[in-house]
């Protein structure tokens, strides 16, 4: 295969890619953003591990316009034009492999399932799921509240989300810690033990659709099992993957995020034994500066096209820079301050974007989170300096490896 040629345009200057990658995205990835769209614009040439070329959205308007237009910037990977150059190891490899999910379906199909998905959620309760977050998360402090100190990535954030989604799959609670345990090994780049942890998750989703077509219930499989659209049952545990996948490291990373924001930002320090205003702010302002998930791996050209004055090549791989495009200082002119301002492109948009209601769960799960926290260890502080704390190693993702508090001691709930 030639080298990819990034063409500036209408010109025939070359232009030469950076590299998205490195300590500078993982500590400072503001700073890199900035710098990529200081030296060349709203859309930039890249390479991702292994020298892969891609193109990277950094501009809100040029990433919206992506985002709107499914036909030309398409979600079918089996388009880009450099699967002969993939190793069969690369570690982003699960974020392009196609498989017949709603992830990667186009057109009606991809309709079909996503109107299925939104309707299934958008009749979970989410006033029992305040209440079962609470429960969760109670149950979680009441681990470690008597110690005095916790880990509140591995021993919180982390085991919130799925054990609420496994709660809206209608799963016996019994279930839960091997499929957080499962999801979180899956996850991990690499490996025979991720492939068979997430042989598992799928083989648990597979009989979850079994059991729930025999003996349905007020919950997610059984609402998508009855739904008109009529999916098939491989369509369903596929999709219900998806929505496990999605939902875990994003949200623990939101959670995580804000409280780090809360106990290490003088502006909202005042106010955390006030009232919910502060927490409300906190996750927006995080999903402005500091969202869960950073990065998208993408969508690909159908055809030749400009986009922010470059030109690109049908099959060329597009890196959704959603961290990039909130930074984006055209927004700032707009007059579009943070507070209060949900227009961040965090969960994307358009027909491929994070499907309603799901983005209001997952705040849901968040702000309880944080405010069960609060409420239950009101003198929570950092056991390090803020700069001691590390972020994952992710061009995708945003979140700390660890987050260590100290508090009083204090009585389990139960």
């Amino acid at each position: 295969m030639t080298e990819r040629h990034y063409d500036a345009g209408d010109t025939a200057e070359a232009v030469e890619p950076i590299r998205l990658s490195g300590p500078g995205l993982n500590e400072d990835p503001s700073a890199l953003y900035e710098r990529i769209r200081q030296t060349y614009g709203p859309v930039a040439p890249v390479l991702l591990e292994g020298d892969l070329p891609a193109w990277f959205v950094c501009g809100y308007a040029e990433l919206e316009r992506v985002t709107a237009d499914s036909r030309l910037f398409a979600r079918d990977t089996r388009r880009w034009n450099a699967w002969d150059r993939v190793p069969d190891d690369w570690s982003l490899l699960a974020y392009v492999l196609y498989n017949t999910s709603v992830m990667f379906t186009e057109g009606p199909l991809h309709q079909r399932r996503s109107a299925a998905i939104s309707d299934a959620l958008a009749d979970v309760d989410q006033f029992e799921l305040v209440s079962r977050c609470e429960r969760i998360a109670d149950r979680l402090i009441d681990d470690f509240a008597g110690g005095g100190k916790a880990d509140l990535i591995g021993q919180y954030a982390e085991r919130i989300p799925l054990s609420a989604v496994a709660a809206i799959y209608g799963m016996p609670e019994s279930e839960t810690p091997g499929l957080v345990r499962d999801i979180a090994a899956s996850m991990d780049s690499g490996g025979s033990e991720s492939m068979h942890a997430y042989d598992r998750v799928r083989e648990r989703m597979r009989m979850l659709v079994e059991t729930k077509r025999e003996h349905p219930s007020a919950d997610v499989p059984s609402r998508l099992i009855a739904h008109p659209a009529g999916l098939e049952d491989e369509e369903i545990v596929l999709d219900l993957l998806v929505l496990l996948s999605t939902a875990h490291q994003p949200t623990a990373n939101w959670i995580g995020n804000t409280i780090r924001l809360l106990l290490t930002d003088v502006r909202f320090a005042a106010d955390l034994s006030g009232g919910r205003a502060s927490v409300g702010q906190a996750l927006n302002e995080v999903l402005w500066r500091d969202t869960p998930v950073q990065n998208f791996i993408g969508r690909v050209a159908s055809r030749d096209t400009m986009l922010g004055g470059r030109r690109l090549h049908a099959g060329d791989l597009v890196v959704l820079g959603l961290a990039a495009a909130n930074a984006d200082p055209a927004v700032r002119a707009a007059g579009r301050d943070t507070a209060g301002n949900s227009a961040h492109l965090s969960f994307g948009q358009g027909e491929h974007g994070c499907p309603y209601p799901a983005p209001e769960l997952a705040e849901v799960i968040a702000r309880t989170s944080v405010e069960v926290l609060l409420d239950r260890l009101p003198d929570l502080a950092l056991a390090v300096p803020p700069e001691a704390l590390r972020w994952r190693d992710s061009v995708l993702l945003r979140g700390l490896t660890g987050l260590p508090v100290h508090f009083s001691p204090t009585h389990p709930t139960h």
